[in-house]
């Protein structure tokens, strides 16, 4: 008897239990499987480089570009050469659309300039300084400057915004832009004859854009007493004398019509308000001011020359949806993105 109840329990567990636990295996190995899944499309959505193959870039598949502090010259394959441009251009934490957009206006702008640039940097395309050019960084010094262990997967995202938009420029009429861009627009873009005169660009009109004032580019404050002001302005203009106890001793003459200082009156001279930008450090010509007892404040509302895309504008256009494409069209008048 009690060898045929053994038998008994033993065939239950054959035919139930262990079936059972087989399938429940099976299924935490599987759920377990697919949460890594999940887990490793999420890490890898914006850094995947693996499925762009190479572009043919022709004539401009090498750039020459000459380092302003040393001198010296570093010959790059272009979108190598772009990893750099994006990631000290372009603050990784922003949308990956804005990092795409980033992508093709910089590599819009360094064929424009080794097209039409006359000499300008010897027998180099373009250089790294940004106030001539636009700025680049090593893989090697951009590394050290992010946190060690988010460096390889913000560098991987720099990588996926310039190789998933390869060979991709911007046009206007089948021929190459001249594609500025800035970091914050304080809400409106600017034209560029407002800023280095002579005639305007068609595609580069001026454009708002929402959302910009959530960024810490969008406004700035500059103290100067009122002897430094003098002082900074008599290096360009030996002339200049400010009678503060007069009215409208310090006046703006002029606005352009995105709202920025077009000229202004200080004491007895007008200058251009890009000048005055200069010789105080202003982050850009956007700007009101408040004469105090002893110093003058002046209030200043977005950062760079306001010519073409706005960084911040870019970012706050990707949060919304928009895509690179329409990211590149808001800001560019009626341009194509065609590839070379």
């Amino acid at each position: 008897m009690k060898k045929f109840l053994f038998y008994v329990i033993a065939l239950f567990c054959i035919v139930f239990l262990i079936p059972s636990i087989c399938t429940k295996t099976k299924r935490q190995a599987q759920t377990k499987d697919n949460i890594e899944n999940v887990e490793e499309t999420k890490s890898t959505e914006n850094n995947d480089t693996s499925t762009y193959p190479k572009y043919n870039y022709s004539n401009f598949a090498t750039i020459k570009l000459y380092h302003s502090k040393t001198g010296e010259i570093e010959e790059l394959p272009i979108d190598e050469y772009l990893y750099g441009v994006v990631s000290a251009e372009m603050p990784v934490k922003y949308d990956i659309e804005a990092l795409k957009a980033q992508a093709v206006v910089a590599r819009t702008y360094t064929i424009y300039q080794i097209t039409h640039s006359n000499g300008k940097h010897g027998d180099t395309d373009i250089c790294d300084n940004y106030a001539c050019c636009q700025a680049w960084i090593s893989k090697e010094d951009r590394f050290a400057k992010w946190e060690k262990k988010e460096a390889e997967d913000n560098w991987q995202k720099i990588v996926n915004a310039v190789d998933s938009t390869q060979g991709k420029i911007i046009t206007y009429n089948g021929e190459v832009i001249d594609a500025f861009f800035h970091s914050n627009s304080g809400g409106i873009t600017e034209t560029a004859s407002n800023v280095w005169g002579g005639q305007n660009f068609p595609y580069l009109q001026s454009v708002e854009t929402s959302g910009e004032d959530e960024y810490s580019e969008y406004n700035s404050e500059v103290e100067i007493s009122k002897e430094e002001l003098i002082n900074k302005i008599r290096k360009k203009h030996s002339e200049i004398e400010i009678n503060y106890d007069e009215q409208d001793s310090i006046k703006i003459i002029e606005l352009t019509e995105s709202g920025r200082v077009k000229t202004i009156k200080l004491g007895n001279i007008e200058i251009a308000g890009t000048e005055l930008r200069t010789l105080l450090g202003l982050k850009s010509t956007n700007f009101s001011f408040e004469i105090r007892d002893n110093s003058v404040i002046f209030f200043v509302k977005g950062y760079g020359h306001g010519v073409g895309m706005s960084q911040t504008g870019a970012d706050s256009l990707a949060k919304q949806g928009i895509n690179y494409e329409d990211i590149i069209k808001h800001f560019y008048y009626n341009v194509q993105i065609v590839d070379i």
